[in-house]
């Protein structure tokens, strides 16, 4: 069987990146089992305490946690554009003072949006008074999609993202590097049904199975194609 430079090499190119390409999915779907892992193993640990002194994100993100103070309500944002179970509506983040005198961005849960108008925020409780709050540490309270900055601009109550270094410096608040995710149940009358960070996993795999088939396909092709090519230039009369 003869196989033509060109075409072969096109052949090879597709094979090379589609296996490239199925195998980086593959390496996806492993870390986010891997994280699952970790995420679990750090949610079935007892909680840490979350004080004034600072910790790196990247030795308490995922791990649960306790924080002991009081509600900052007057400093709320709300995150728009969340939606839960295909209904619109905010993540309500609001600072919160430590009992030692540092702060920290709780993500207190999710409220429906109001759908004739959008600034008119559902009423929901802030507990007065000091209280304990126990969540998972995470490095933000989830971002969504935005076209420039225009949706997070700095002092408005709804926006579409909150950056914790800039709402740090917007605020003058200490805060530490981290958002609490809200577990804890204090009556506020906000839903913490929170998505799985490490969801997706399957499709990972999907799209692994698909790249490989394309590679498969793409070499099902080439012998085809050389093999008809053959026929031809042994048929008679060619």
């Amino acid at each position: 069987m003869k196989f033509r430079l060109v075409p072969a090499l096109l052949i090879l190119l597709v094979v090379a990146v589609t296996m490239r390409l199925g195998f980086w999915q593959r390496d996806r779907a492993h870390q986010k089992e891997a994280l699952e892992a970790r995420i679990t193993q750090f949610e079935n640990a007892p909680a840490q305490p979350v004080t004034r002194a600072p910790v790196a994100l990247k030795d308490i993100e995922f791990h649960r946690v306790k924080a002991r103070g009081t509600f900052v309500a007057d400093k709320v944002v709300y995150l728009d554009n969340r939606p839960y179970n295909d209904q619109p509506g905010f993540y309500v983040v609001m600072p919160f003072k430590l009992a030692d005198g540092g702060y920290v961005l709780i993500n207190r849960g999710w409220l429906p949006r109001n759908m004739s108008n959008r600034e008119t925020i559902a009423p929901y409780v802030t507990p007065q008074g000091e209280i304990e709050i126990e969540g998972i540490a995470r490095a933000d309270a989830s971002r969504a999609y935005e076209l420039g900055q225009g949706g997070s601009a700095a002092h408005q109550p709804i926006r579409q993202n909150l950056d914790i270094a800039a709402y740090a410096a917007e605020t003058g608040l200490p805060l530490q590097p981290f958002v609490i995710q809200q577990l804890s149940d204090d009556g506020d009358k906000l839903v913490r049904d929170w998505p799985a960070p490490t969801s997706g996993v399957e499709r990972n795999y999907g799209y692994m199975f698909q790249w490989w088939g394309m590679a498969a396909a793409a070499v099902a092709f080439g012998l085809y194609a050389a093999r008809r090519a053959a026929r031809k230039e042994h048929a008679p009369g060619v």
